[in-house]
């Protein structure tokens, strides 16, 4: 037992609402924080979209934005569910491939949840006949929300935990290492939702509504959104527990991170090419 501390134990419940007693071995056993962050986050997104139409700033009226929405979020869930069990949990998964249906066990990687979002927004370039660096900007605008709630669910249910620290504002977690002893922790969640949510959505709407990025270079602002993203989740992975084995010594967060930076570089390279030759084409 934890005895006098200077740091708060963490209590919080990953539940809003629990199951009976009798319920709780089906399924997710009641209506979980987590899921209630990705609805949140979801709903952010629907919004922000509504609204770039009524300021003009984005082609999609109702029905367009419906079928947007629902690409984003298969690729968000699938993406996400997915690369969870291909980055950080392949033995598991390989010794039991259903673990992938149990959601209600958590486990969504964001490197997968980008994978699958750029996969669905080029599916819906595609069957829409549209240039996907223009969606691709609209998308990386509603994105920062969802990492926003993600991180504050995290936190909620007590995992993704930091590293020990004796700052004041540390965290007791019930399940991390150490807690017995009274080790506090890093709040790293927290951290990340003010880097990766708070911080990247200022940059993106400032970018939106401030400039005129993504009607002179489509495309440039999802590459400088991957990039960002990329550097705010490897500072944020120095206060963070590795949830997994390193890889040449960077967690594996900061290891995928620099192949979503090396993404987003290219993304800009193309998408400023792509401008120049429409250009040159124009005055030709």
């Amino acid at each position: 037992m934890v005895g006098e501390t200077k740091h708060w134990v963490h209590d919080l419940s990953p539940f809003l609402l629990e199951f009976p007693e009798r319920f709780r071995d089906w399924g997710p056993g009641g209506i979980r924080w987590y899921g209630i962050s990705y609805l949140c986050g979801f709903l952010a997104a629907g919004l922000l979209l509504r609204l770039y139409w009524k300021k003009n700033r984005s082609p999609y009226d109702s029905e367009q934005i419906l079928n947007l929405l629902t690409f984003q979020v298969l690729g968000v869930l699938l993406g996400g569910r997915i690369g969870h069990a291909l980055l950080y949990n392949w033995e598991k998964f390989t010794s039991n491939p259903w673990i992938l249906f149990k959601v209600w066990e958590g486990g969504m990687a964001s490197h997968g949840g980008f994978i699958g979002v750029c996969i669905a927004t080029l599916w819906y370039a595609r069957t829409s006949r549209q240039s996907p660096y223009p969606i691709g900007d609209i998308i990386v605008s509603i994105v920062p929300p969802g990492l926003f709630f993600g991180r504050i669910a995290n936190f909620i249910n007590g995992e993704l935990w930091g590293r020990t620290t004796e700052v004041s504002w540390g965290v007791l977690f019930p399940n991390a290492p150490g807690f017995a002893e009274g080790i506090a922790r890093h709040p790293s969640q927290l951290y990340a939702a003010a880097l990766e949510g708070l911080l990247t959505f200022a940059f993106v709407q400032w970018r939106l509504w401030k400039t005129d990025v993504t009607t002179r270079v489509p495309g440039r602002m999802s590459g400088e959104f991957l990039i960002l993203y990329s550097v705010m989740r490897i500072v944020d992975e120095f206060f963070r527990e590795p949830d997994a084995s390193l890889i040449m010594g960077m967690s594996r967060g900061q290891y995928y991170s620099l192949f979503l930076a090396a993404a987003g570089i290219a993304l800009c390279m193309l998408a400023e090419r792509s401008s120049r030759a429409k250009s040159k084409a124009s005055t030709s």
